[in-house]
């Protein structure tokens, strides 16, 4: 009996679905302003459960900052609220790869945003242009991300290139009298794109001298033979590239030896993005330590910085600068958060085709970090460049703080 009810009703059931679908698809002359209860989709797929670090953390909580002020607001096209989903990759690529093939398929997604580690980017890049998926990148900064030879070009960056943060350590060196370095490097495609910018630079520069460079590999548990024969081949200072883990068992290593053998260390950020002054223990401020900066909530001007610590406050207790971790994650996620929308707007669709489209045409803006007169354009998808940047050193109490 129930089987032939059943086929009795089937095809009321069948034009009911058909109903249903069809009323989820604007109808002729109605745009996707006129559906003002559909959520439109964000992504990030970050290192989410890596053991000590904080950047997919900190990247999150630029991305919900700045979605909350968004959708208080009005949202985006006309009332649709933008909402946001995460992916964890452990920094490994597999994971990575994984994600993006399953977020590409995902209904109403726009964008994807990336985290820290070059190395998983530049790996999951094939996947993001076959499948057409908008990336952002907050974070990770080898120039291969962005100078990937896609056409067209579906990767934006608002953060620190290589190209422009060796050689800025390179001229901090020099200005510090440190004229013959050593780079010790990760043996990743993040090390190998910073020594493709520190040789770029230094075939046009002839200070400072590059005595020598060191390879090291991940989760290696000691750095010091390494960075003994680069003092032993003349270093003054080392160029370090490294992520929190292995940085923070260098300086422990460092601190342990004699003063006058205490070589000054300029490191690359990804030491912010975990818990490396946890790690580091007493022994960082044994040892000279600075690291490079796109931007500081110290020198944020009060009146621009303090909307954002409000909402931030509101959601995750986050009310004074001292109280940002990994602050590049954080301020860069929540600009391109806020340029993403104006695209969004612009475009006047969430098609990532379209809002790709948008974000070459985007500005001016009127940033937390700073102003753009236009964020990205055609032919250049970086949002910064060299007069952004800056170096920073952490205090006795493990907060960040810029230096002249």
């Amino acid at each position: 009996m129930f089987s032939a009810a059943l086929h009795l009703f089937r095809p009321i059931l069948v034009l009911l679905a058909l109903a249903l679908s069809l009323a989820a698809v604007p109808a002729a002359g109605q745009t996707e302003r006129d559906l003002p209860g559909e959520p439109v989709v964000l992504a990030l797929d970050g290192e989410f459960g890596l053991t000590n670090s904080t950047s997919a953390e900190s990247i999150q909580r630029g991305i919900l900052t700045a979605i909350d002020d968004i959708n208080r607001n009005g949202g985006v096209l006309g009332g649709r609220p933008l909402t946001l989903i995460t992916r964890e990759h452990r920094s490994i690529s597999a994971r990575g790869i994984k994600n993006i093939r399953e977020l590409a398929t995902i209904p109403g997604l726009v964008a994807v945003f990336g985290g820290r580690f070059s190395p998983v980017v530049i790996e999951e890049l094939p996947v993001l242009e076959q499948t057409r998926t908008l990336f952002l990148a907050p974070w990770s900064s080898a120039d291969d991300i962005v100078d990937n030879g896609m056409e067209p070009n579906y990767i934006f960056r608002l953060s620190l290139r290589d190209s422009l943060a060796m050689p800025f350590l390179l001229k901090r060196a020099t200005d510090r009298g440190l004229t013959h370095v050593g780079l010790l490097l990760t043996n990743t495609a993040w090390g190998r794109s910073n020594l493709e910018a520190a040789n770029s630079y230094l075939a046009g520069h002839k200070t400072p001298d590059l005595v020598g460079t060191a390879w090291y590999n991940w989760r290696d548990r000691s750095l010091i033979d390494k960075y003994q024969a680069l003092a032993d081949a003349g270093a003054q200072a080392i160029l370090l590239v490294a992520n929190d883990d292995e940085a923070a068992v260098l300086v422990r290593e460092v601190a342990a030896l004699p003063p006058q053998r205490r070589l000054p260390i300029l490191s690359h950020w990804g030491v912010t993005g975990g818990d490396f002054v946890g790690q580091a223990g007493p022994a960082l401020q044994e040892v000279d330590f600075s690291v490079i900066q796109t931007v500081s909530p110290f020198r944020i001007p009060k009146d621009r910085l303090a909307p954002v610590l409000e909402t931030a406050g509101r959601l995750f207790g986050i009310h004074r600068p001292e109280d940002i971790v990994s602050p590049v994650g954080f301020l860069h996620a929540y600009d391109l958060t806020r340029i993403l929308a104006l695209a969004i707007d612009r475009a006047g669709t969430a098609d990532r085709a379209a809002v790709r489209d948008a974000l070459e045409q985007v500005g001016p803006y009127h940033g937390v970090t700073r102003d753009y007169d236009r964020p990205f354009a055609p032919g250049r998808h970086e949002a910064l460049g060299p007069d952004d940047l800056l170096m920073a050193r952490f205090r006795a109490d493990g907060v960040l703080v810029p230096v002249d």
